[in-house]
């Protein structure tokens, strides 16, 4: 969108955190009238503001006052923020355009995308498609989105030939009215049940990937995830898959049989990588690189760029990363986990002995099926953060009953992993894998995941 759309409009960003800095600016520098607004004070938000101030861009900070929409075309809301919140609903009264960095990025964006969004393994998906990309070597590759840079901060460095690979997540989605040219959905379990409330509210913020992309477009579903599979009637374009078992033919996508990936282009499979080349850990992992290279064939990627992709590749911090080995214990830092869904794919990673460590804020999300795995698999559970009582009293209903394991509580996430260290015995792995957010304790999963790091390697 060019500097005369945004000129002297009037635009209210909610959020001052990543997705929120870097939208005001973008808007400031194409000449709109911008207001940025946090609940938090100025001295709790990282980033440069007085950069900001310098542009224009005018603050208030810690309250959501209604007066803010006076004469506002257009409220930008960050990741995170509720439809419930006042402010949102009396705009949404009041007739003003909702809109997010993600939508303002696809109106302006001028080359072809690709978007991958799922409750599970986005980031480790979107690097590997990235690395993918890269290896291709046929045009400028832009990687980003829900991880790395806001992609609406680089959109003007963009070029009609160039490829953008973005993680989007279904706050973003919500307000998205334009889809990408390539859209996948990994995945749909319950999460995020804190902020959408409903599972069918849910699916249909994801499903705002696929439903605006146009005749030439294409959709790729994991034919083994009931909620992905479950949005083919959404395909307007050519549909691609990803799943462990050989489809019917004829099919365009990826499976995995034999200890080998294979690729099919539509009534032709050939093998394409074999498993021993993979060196992330569990069956989710994958699932990833499944996604990946179907993805990547989706796009016209070569094979060989998708081998490079994938050969070396050891995965995202704070996603079952090994952080050290220590006495023969072996810390894994897998913060990312903010679902007791994705706490059960880590522990499915590992046949080694466990110490788990579980705990932060919960989502509301239902806890029966992790539980189950905790009393089948698991030698000793340490809890901690906002969420350690409740997660005991489950663990408790069950307790015993199939297996013994130890369970200690903890307020404070440091003294949870002083407590693994004296549980823990040559053999184990240690697992941070929450089932919860972070936001009572720390910033992000990264700042958890960070923190976990420093305590675990100051350990002797």
């Amino acid at each position: 969108m060019s500097d005369s759309n945004w000129q002297g409009k009037k635009i209210v960003v909610l959020g001052a955190a990543r997705q929120g800095l870097a939208l005001a600016g973008y808007l400031a520098m194409h000449n709109a009238r911008v207001m940025l607004n946090d609940m938090k004070t100025p001295d709790q938000i990282s980033g440069n503001l007085q950069a900001l101030r310098q542009m224009g861009v005018e603050m208030v900070f810690g309250s959501h006052p209604l007066e803010l929409l006076d004469n506002t075309q257009m409220l930008c809301l960050s990741g995170g923020i509720p439809l419930s919140l006042p402010i949102v609903q009396k705009a949404m009264q009041s007739g003003i355009i909702l809109s997010n960095d993600s939508q303002i990025f696809m109106e302006a964006v001028p080359c072809k995308t690709i978007g991958i969004t799922g409750s599970a393994g986005k980031t480790t998906t979107t690097t590997l498609v990235g690395r993918m990309a890269e290896a291709d070597q046929k045009c400028m590759v832009w990687v980003g989105g829900n991880i790395g840079l806001p992609l609406i901060s680089l959109v003007d460095q963009m070029k009609s030939d160039d490829l953008v690979v973005m993680e989007l997540s279904s706050f973003q989605l919500e307000q998205m009215t334009i889809s990408p040219n390539i859209a996948a959905v990994l995945n749909i379990t319950p999460n995020h049940l804190d902020r959408h409330k409903t599972m069918q509210a849910y699916i249909e913020a994801k499903s705002h990937i696929l439903t605006h992309q146009k005749p030439g477009d294409v959709a790729v579903l994991n034919r083994d995830d009931e909620g992905s599979w479950s949005l083919k009637e959404k395909i307007i374009g050519q549909q691609y898959s990803f799943g462990f078992d050989k489809p019917a033919y004829p099919y365009y996508g990826t499976s995995y049989h034999n200890d080998w990936v294979y690729l099919s282009s539509g009534t032709h499979e050939e093998k394409l990588m074999p498993r021993n080349l993979i060196l992330l850990k569990g069956e989710h992992n994958l699932a990833n690189i499944l996604a990946a290279c179907a993805i990547a064939a989706a796009a016209g990627f070569s094979a060989e760029s998708m081998i490079s992709g994938v050969a070396g590749f050891n995965g995202v911090p704070h996603r079952l990363e090994l952080v050290r080995v220590l006495h023969g214990v072996a810390w894994y830092n897998d913060s990312i986990a903010t679902a007791p869904e994705r706490t059960m794919a880590a522990i499915h990673s590992f046949q080694e002995p466990l110490v788990l460590m579980l705990g932060g804020r919960d989502k509301k999300l239902p806890w029966e099926s992790l539980i189950a795995l905790i009393n089948e698999r698991v030698d000793h559970v340490v809890l901690f953060g906002e969420a350690g009582s409740m997660i005991e009293s489950k663990l408790k209903e069950v307790h015993g009953k199939e297996r013994p394991y130890t369970i200690s509580l903890h307020e404070k996430m440091e003294d949870a992993v002083v407590a693994a260290h004296q549980v823990a015995q040559t053999g184990d792995v240690v697992l941070l894998s929450p089932g919860c957010t972070s936001f009572d304790a720390f910033r992000d999963f990264e700042e958890r995941g960070e923190k976990f790091r420093q305590w675990v390697n100051s350990l002797s």
